[in-house]
């Protein structure tokens, strides 16, 4: 049923795509003399805005709060994924896993790899997955290391000063002074988990995305489910992290704001300890809440879990 709806979709999309390019012109010419730049998700977006600012005409395909792993694109995404100069994806098997929407949109919009679409975390160091017989896939959640974070940034402002070169310099100065900022979050976090003692560095969550948190932080990682796409809160995983989180002297767990809590509830019911706050993994907060950049969720995210496990 999924596969059927996103051919749908995708269809209605070219029709859309279609139309536009036979009617009225819908954009100013403002806006068309700027970079077109699409953005698989809100992360990735933020970074773009950090970096870009009003240079380019900026569109997010998954909205904030929702899931990437398994999204269905809308109509305008594929419109907006047709008529885009750039388009940023993640990579790592983030966009091209479950049900693969993303290789399918670029296929729908004509777009070349390397040429037209850009995985963000070249250079980076992947991580893989543990579950039996996942074990060759690699693990997406590469940007909740900061450093990892840095690398996606220079990525995208090698890609928008190469195909808006009169803009070059502006982009390499605000990419700059955004990493000096990372740097410095980075930096200080790392520090401060140094004062954890060594029986509570153990972070607890729903999903498995907390592993390259976890290695730059000096934690160890544990969940009910690896990844958003596997079966979640099967009885089997809820045994295995209720006998761990026993076994450990961990003081708190946590709970990421884009799951159904009711699985950590439970955890939290069985084993006696409290949630003590939501973190963000796939996706930034909304606009003036908190975590609603990529710099405010990772702050939000290393103040709550240092202060957790202090406890």
């Amino acid at each position: 049923m999924k596969k059927f709806s996103l051919m749908m979709v995708l269809m209605a999309g070219l029709f859309a795509v279609s139309a536009c390019s036979n009617g009225e012109k819908t954009t100013t010419d403002e806006a068309d003399k700027k970079l077109q730049v699409v953005a698989t998700n809100s992360i990735i977006g933020d970074m773009v805005e950090n970096i870009a600012g009003d240079l380019v005409d900026l569109h997010n395909i998954v909205p904030v709060g929702t899931d990437p792993h398994e999204y269905e694109p809308l109509p305008e995404d594929i419109e907006k994924a047709t008529t885009a100069q750039v388009v940023f994806y993640n990579g790592l098997n983030l966009e091209t896993g479950g049900n693969g929407w993303f290789s399918k949109l670029m296929e729908t919009s004509n777009k070349e790899e390397g040429k037209d679409y850009f995985s963000v975390s070249q250079g980076v160091t992947p991580l893989y997955l543990t579950s039996t017989g996942q074990e060759s896939e690699q693990d997406p959640h590469a940007w909740l290391d900061i450093e990892n974070g840095i690398q996606y940034v220079k990525n995208i402002t090698t890609v928008l000063a190469d195909k808006d070169e009169k803009n070059r310099e502006t982009y390499e100065k605000n990419a700059d002074a955004y990493i000096e900022k990372l740097s410095k979050l980075d930096a200080s976090a790392k520090e401060k988990f140094k004062d954890i003692p060594k029986e509570k560095k153990l972070l607890v969550t729903s999903e498995g995305a907390f592993k390259y948190f976890s290695k730059a932080y000096d934690l160890d990682a544990a969940y009910i489910w690896e990844i958003n796409t596997e079966n979640q809160g099967t009885p089997s995983q809820m045994s295995a992290i209720v006998d761990k989180v026993r076994t450990s002297k961990v003081p708190v767990l946590f709970v990421e704001t884009s799951v159904d809590k009711r699985s950590m509830e439970s955890v939290a019911k069985e084993t006696n300890l409290p949630i003590y706050e939501e973190i963000f993994t796939d996706s930034i907060g909304k606009k003036g809440e908190n975590g609603d950049s990529y710099y405010n969720m990772m702050e939000w995210n290393l103040t709550q879990i240092y202060d957790g496990l202090s406890k």
